[in-house]
């Protein structure tokens, strides 16, 4: 049984990942990885392949999606004056050619300095943040920036791939239904689906629509606090659509089940949940932090990868199950050589 009552602390998520776990390529074919099927209630655990995935779900079922699009945005820029190499890391637009960034190294880059990307793109750095980033105003000739970010950024692969973006991570590192531009990391558990295995559950009866939740850099940002009630979640923009609520209204009208497929789906549904049977069309930004205890109002199954240790995906599906049936099935798939984060395996907890 789920314990909704024990209180945690950040030591109770970690847990050893050596490195030889870690994905660093993603699988030959995306339906090809692995999959652990997880009862959240009973902890049992069947292994099988994600093609098998269709199996587990009944006609009228509703599976949603995170259609956010993730978008080069690892530049590289050469300093003015200096010709240092700088990596400048987009994370949100604040308006027309205006721009949050992240950079290496931080230190050397001041407000005042030019940063050169390409012929005739360049950008001005105007002010610092409170995080330690910039905020730089672009430059550019053409009319679409974001075309020529698609021609001079790389893949934002996350800081636990220990390798330069190569130029397959632009297909690989997105979803084959990705479609609204704007993330800075993979929406991971929707990169295991192809548009074969989508085909085979709306042939079975399967509904599939779609939110939209623009993932930022706050998912890898570690928990420093070990009381989980004093941790403040990056807030990242949100969206779901008339059309995705009413579907999800039509399904719990029906007693049929809707699936999050990721953690970034989950977040954007129990954001506008207004009871356990319905929820209200919504965009904006969300703060939610889901951690144990807490009671899900929308989500009756979840698709994840295997998450890092201490992080607030690993407590949100914590939260979903119980921590010692998750920790219990990590350790599992280590012994079972499961492939962890990103471009790793995935999971099912139903």
């Amino acid at each position: 049984m789920i314990n909704k009552k024990k209180k945690y602390k950040l030591a109770d998520f970690d847990y050893p990942l050596p490195e030889k776990y870690i994905a660093q390529y993603p699988a030959k074919r995306r339906d090809l990885s692995k999959m652990m099927v997880v009862d959240k209630n009973t902890g049992d655990i069947e292994h099988k392949t994600f093609s098998n995935m269709v199996e587990y779900f009944r006609k009228n079922d509703l599976i949603i999606m995170n259609n956010t699009k993730v978008f080069p945005a690892r530049l590289y820029a050469s300093k003015d004056k200096t010709d240092a190499t700088v990596e400048v890391f987009l994370l949100r637009e604040l308006e027309n050619e205006l721009w949050e960034v992240m950079v290496r190294p931080a230190r050397k880059v001041r407000i005042g300095n030019k940063l050169m990307f390409a012929k005739n793109v360049f950008c001005d750095v105007i002010d610092n943040t409170i995080s330690g980033g910039r905020v730089v105003r672009f430059e550019y000739t053409g009319k679409n920036f974001y075309d020529i970010i698609d021609r001079i950024g790389t893949s934002p692969l996350p800081p636990y791939i220990k390798r330069p973006a190569e130029a397959k991570d632009k297909i690989r590192f997105q979803t084959v239904y990705a479609d609204e531009r704007g993330a800075v990391a993979a929406p991971t558990a929707g990169l295991h689906f192809t548009k074969g295995v989508m085909k085979r559950l709306q042939d079975k009866g399967v509904k599939i629509a779609y939110t939209t939740l623009h993932i930022g850099l706050g998912t890898f940002r570690p928990v420093q606090v070990e009381d989980l009630n004093r941790h403040q979640m990056d807030s990242e923009y949100f969206e779901v659509s008339p059309k995705t609520a009413l579907a999800i209204n039509e399904t719990k009208k029906k007693r049929r089940k809707v699936y999050a497929v990721g953690t970034s789906t989950v977040r954007a549904l129990e954001t506008v949940a207004v009871s356990g049977f319905q929820v209200s069309p919504k965009r904006g930004w969300t703060d939610k932090f889901i951690y144990p205890p807490y009671n899900f109002k929308m989500v009756d199954g979840i698709i994840t990868n295997f998450h890092q240790p201490k992080s607030t995906l690993l407590m949100m599906i914590s939260a979903f199950s119980e921590r010692d049936i998750i920790m219990k099935a990590y350790w599992e798939a280590k012994k079972n050589k499961y492939r962890f984060l990103s471009y790793g395996d995935a999971m099912f907890i139903k």
